[in-house]
């Protein structure tokens, strides 16, 4: 139901973008088709004497766009000047204002560049991804989950990621990030922040320095391979500079000492992990309180049987069998394995570990 709803003020958004860019065509239609049969209902009289009623007037205006007048000639140089001007006017109207309208409001899927210009033109807020590759659709899925408006930049229309964002209807623009037309086109002046996860760090740099360049305040995510490189650029151009290797390398050494760990970063020099305990010795009868006084666990979650509460109240007691997510410092990790009898690492896979909907292992 939300999403529909969604969906729907979305359509609306762009109805009303496309009424703003088409008001000249559509004042101009409004012009032809409400002031022509007027006139003509004003001066015309027929061989007869005859007068037009309002819908004899429309119907000819009608015909007039097609060459094909359907009252008789009378000798009334208003008369003459409208059957003479409606047609070309008419017809440049139709070609160029109403089809294409018709276009971009009805063959949206295509996502052509004028499609993108129009529907980012709705958005405020939103961020602007550049690069449809696996990180860059990673980061549209978690970013969508998260009720965010995207809009996707990719150069190659054979990317990995290009067949599954537009069956998702997410607005992709096909463009080369180095035209200077590119970023304008997503209208990153009103974005929120702006993704930079080519595989290519010299272009992600070229993009967060144009997209400061047209939006000074907008926040800068750029992904690069060089940690190096991502360090200086941290430093001095005051983005979020991120190097795949420097977030990869705790989980995969962790995951390769311990495979109970399903996540782990870094805070400040802390290198902080997430895992599963089972309570089956040690930790039955403490408190949640006493975990993270003890020891420096902080309990997110805890499953009891089918029912799982996330962040439990600090004076919820542990019993046995129950499954608890715990974040701490590696060294207190270390020492909360050691309470809870598992100072070693067992010999079993992530896929024995016990899970529920919504966690993500590493490794």
């Amino acid at each position: 139901m939300g999403g529909s709803r969604r969906h729907l003020r979305a359509n609306l958004r762009y109805l009303r973008a496309l009424v703003r860019r088409f008001r000249t065509t559509l004042v101009l239609a409004l012009a032809l088709f409400g002031g022509g049969p007027l006139l003509f209902d004003w001066r015309y009289v027929g061989p007869a004497g005859e007068r037009l009623s309002f819908g004899e007037a429309l119907h000819h205006v009608y015909f007039l766009l097609y060459g094909q007048p359907s009252l008789p000639y009378v000798h009334d140089w208003v008369i003459e000047v409208l059957n003479v001007v409606i047609p070309p006017v008419g017809i440049a109207l139709v070609a160029d204002g109403v089809v294409r309208f018709a276009y971009l409001f009805f063959a949206r899927h295509k996502n052509d560049k004028e499609w993108i210009e129009v529907v980012t033109e709705t958005m405020k807020g939103h961020v602007v991804v550049c690069g449809a590759g696996r990180v860059g659709y990673r980061v549209v899925t978690q970013l969508r989950e998260m009720g965010k408006d995207i809009v996707v930049v990719e150069k190659r229309e054979d990317a990995a990621f290009v067949s599954a964002l537009r069956d998702e209807r997410v607005p992709l623009l096909i463009d080369d990030t180095r035209s200077p037309l590119c970023l304008p086109r997503t209208n990153v002046k009103h974005a929120s922040a702006i993704v930079c996860a080519t595989d290519d760090d010299l272009a992600n740099l070229n993009i967060a320095l144009d997209a400061r360049k047209l939006n000074p305040t907008i926040r800068v995510v750029i992904r690069l391979f060089d940690e190096d490189l991502s360090g200086k650029v941290r430093d001095t151009f005051k983005a979020e500079a991120l190097s795949s290797s420097s977030l990869a390398a705790p989980a995969m050494a962790l995951a390769a000492l311990d495979p109970r760990i399903v996540h782990s970063f870094h805070l400040g020099k802390h290198l902080m992990v997430v895992s599963l305990f089972e309570a089956r010795e040690g930790l039955p009868g403490m408190s949640i309180s006493e975990v993270r006084d003890k020891f420096g666990g902080l309990a997110l979650a805890l499953q009891r049987g089918a029912d799982e509460q996330l962040h439990p109240v600090g004076d919820e007691v542990i019993r046995p069998g129950d499954v608890l997510t715990i974040q701490a410092s590696y060294p207190e990790y270390c020492r909360l394995r050691a309470h809870a009898g598992e100072a070693e690492p067992p010999i079993w896979s992530h896929q024995d570990l016990p899970v529920w909907p919504g966690h993500r292992q590493v490794g």
